[in-house]
């Protein structure tokens, strides 16, 4: 089974959640996982699983094609367009970037089905 090389970016509120379903799929690898504060239950998790974290978002994109989809989960339209510039600027055309609205619709799929922001799980 081919397996999804995925980086994230932001494990907050909703991206612990979807943190959580990508750890136990077994087709997914987590190639790094990114927030701006380094003591979330996220990263904590990550760290625990082997999945290296960074404060430094750009360092998950400048893996280029080792990563097959970077979820940003940020809500930032600062990361989000840094993200694309970046992407532009290094020509990867090999890695997609998720919008968080797509994030949020693959927990709404997921185990956790009915999770919405603001719940804890």
């Amino acid at each position: 089974m081919q397996k999804f090389r995925i980086g994230m970016v932001g494990v907050g509120e909703t991206g612990t959640p979807l943190l959580k379903q990508l750890l136990d799929a077994p087709f997914v690898e987590l190639v790094g996982v990114a927030d701006l504060d380094l003591r979330l239950p996220g990263i904590l998790l990550a760290k625990e699983r082997g999945v290296p974290v960074t404060d430094n978002f750009i360092e998950i994109a400048e893996q280029g094609s080792r990563v097959d989809i970077i979820i940003d989960v940020t809500g930032s339209r600062k990361v989000r367009e840094d993200l694309r510039r970046y992407m532009q600027f290094s020509g990867n055309t090999h890695t997609v970037i998720v919008h968080e609205r797509v994030a949020l619709l693959m927990l709404s799929l997921g185990p956790d089905a009915g999770w919405r922001p603001g719940m804890t799980s």
